[in-house]
């Protein structure tokens, strides 16, 4: 019914974060943005690169069950645009939001964690590796 409303809430939230994180990490290594990316394709990813990832996992989920929904017809383009809220269904919405939508947005959120610990090791590899090949 509405559970796509979760991810989005936590898109929203986490997006913010990366703007502000952005602006942080560009004020304190005080580069352009040519400088930036040579910066990134040379080192790790800064962490707002990768809080990235999770906004486009859960943004482009939530757009996915948006349209879902509204092909079935629970959201209409018009208010109070959630069928469960003119059917007296409130609780039932609510209720799946908390399960199915809470349950979604963290098996998205631990995805992404799982592809930034992956993420670190190969970057890791790839430093110790050019040391290794520096040093010999």
């Amino acid at each position: 019914m509405a559970c796509f409303l979760v991810p989005a809430t936590e898109a929203v939230i986490t997006t913010t974060a990366q703007l502000i994180l952005k602006k942080k990490e560009d004020k304190e290594a005080g580069t352009s943005a040519a400088a930036e990316h040579i910066a990134q394709s040379q080192s790790k990813a800064r962490f707002s690169v990768k809080l990235g990832w999770l906004n486009k996992l859960l943004w482009g989920g939530s757009a996915l069950l948006a349209f879902e929904h509204l092909w079935h017809g629970e959201v209409v383009p018009y208010f109070p645009f959630l069928t469960a809220m003119t059917n007296g269904e409130t609780s039932e919405m609510l209720a799946e939001m908390s399960s199915v939508g809470v349950t979604m947005a963290v098996l998205v959120t631990a995805i992404w964690g799982a592809m930034v610990a992956i993420s670190g090791i190969i970057e890791k590899r790839q430093t110790d590796g050019s040391t290794v090949k520096e040093g010999v």
